[in-house]
């Protein structure tokens, strides 16, 4: 049930609303122990409490967001590297075979499994380290809400303490969200060996766009009402199935506004990534304009182009994951606020975590010392007080 809770007004004039015989006082604002009042927020507070959080914490999210980047980094390095190894005698046969011949099934195929086995693990290393950063955010988020400092080791902690139940609510909505546009792959995809065996006619390979309109949209819907789910899994410290459903509930009856408001923060994250890697991009491309400049033509690469070319690389290597740094904790900060807001408006989580702070607040004084020594009792008895009759 929603709970009023009177914040949010208004007044007019100076200090106060027009009433009969006279000005009556202004409301009062909303606490903010945090970064964002403990109000119903309006959309310049949501990206302001997100901008606020990087601004306040950002130490704790750039260390944890680089210890993930050197585990990850590095494994998916020995992944490529196993694999090429493992099939580099294959490589030469399939992709420079001799003039005047095909490739063999016997080359091929190695090639093929080792490259599918090689997409999986990269793509289950990835998502372990967008788990890690999933569950960072709002961690991150509940603390900077209720003001209180945090440190990088306390959110590694709680970050690597929820990584596998994020995992699991990235998989299950990967799942759930993305099932209309595995539909229409696992009708698509026959129709189109079919018409190249010519068994059924090319213009049924015509149908994807049609399939898209529909499956495009229920996917964004489904996206949208799914985006709360790693806010509530950390912030209540439930299981993914539990917090699939409590973004369901906290979205419905609102998803305009939250749908609006995320591809706004998405638009906002991209456009601020790409002003981070354009300076990068800049410095890799002025290290290898002037030794491609003194490269002569024909000849093999020399010692300043291979240098200038690892710089470049190096540096758009560095542009991408600050950018992406980036982008990936403003758009998890943005849904954390949301989801805050949603329980605001809804939950009476205010009320909640004012309790909490006060709970958790210091003694405000000194408690009275104890005497040494008990009083003494008076020698003389104390006249008796008249009393009425």
């Amino acid at each position: 049930m929603t709970q009023n809770t009177g914040w949010g007004g208004h007044g007019g004039g100076w200090g106060g609303t027009p009433q009969w015989g006279g000005w009556a006082p202004a409301p009062a604002p909303a606490p903010q122990p945090g970064v964002i009042p403990l109000r119903p927020l309006a959309l310049g507070e949501i990206l302001g409490g997100s901008f606020s959080t990087i601004r306040r914490h950002w130490k704790q999210l750039v260390g944890v967001m680089l210890a993930v980047q050197a585990v990850v980094l590095p494994v998916m390095a020995l992944e490529v590297g196993a694999a090429v190894a493992v099939v580099y005698r294959h490589i030469e046969p399939v992709f420079d075979p001799p003039f005047g011949t095909e490739p063999t099934a016997e080359h091929v195929v190695p090639l093929v499994v080792a490259g599918s086995a090689l997409f999986v693990l990269l793509l289950v290393t990835g998502g372990l380290g967008m788990a890690v950063l999933t569950a960072l955010c709002p961690a991150v988020l509940k603390e900077a809400v209720m003001g209180r400092p945090t440190t990088f080791r306390a959110m590694w902690r709680a970050a690597l303490r929820r990584t596998p139940a994020a995992a699991g609510t990235m998989l299950l909505t990967v799942l759930i969200a993305g099932s209309p546009m595995l539909a229409v792959m696992a009708v698509w995809l026959p129709l189109m060996f079919s018409a190249a065996s010519g068994e059924i006619s090319p213009a049924m390979v015509a149908l994807l766009p049609l399939f898209l309109l529909v499956a495009v949209p229920v996917t964004v819907w489904l996206s949208t009402r799914l985006a709360m789910a790693p806010a509530a899994l950390v912030m209540e410290g439930v299981g993914p199935v539990t917090a699939l459903r409590r973004s369901a509930k906290l979205v419905r009856g609102e998803w305009w506004r939250i749908f609006g408001i995320t591809m706004l923060a998405g638009l906002i994250a991209g456009a601020i990534s790409y002003l981070i890697q354009l300076p990068f991009n800049l410095i890799g491309m002025f290290a290898v304009i002037p030794a491609a400049a003194d490269q002569t033509e024909g000849s093999g690469p020399t010692s300043g182009m291979i240098t200038a070319m690892v710089v470049a690389f190096i540096a758009m290597l560095l542009g991408g994951a600050v950018s992406q740094m980036f982008q990936i904790g403003f758009t998890q900060l943005v849904s954390g606020v949301l989801y805050v807001d949603q329980r605001i408006r809804r939950e009476g989580l205010a009320d909640a975590i004012l309790a909490e702070l006060a709970s958790t607040a210091p003694a405000t004084g000194p408690a009275p010392a104890a005497p040494s020594t008990p009083p003494a009792p008076p020698t003389h008895p104390q006249p008796e007080e008249p009393t009425d009759t």
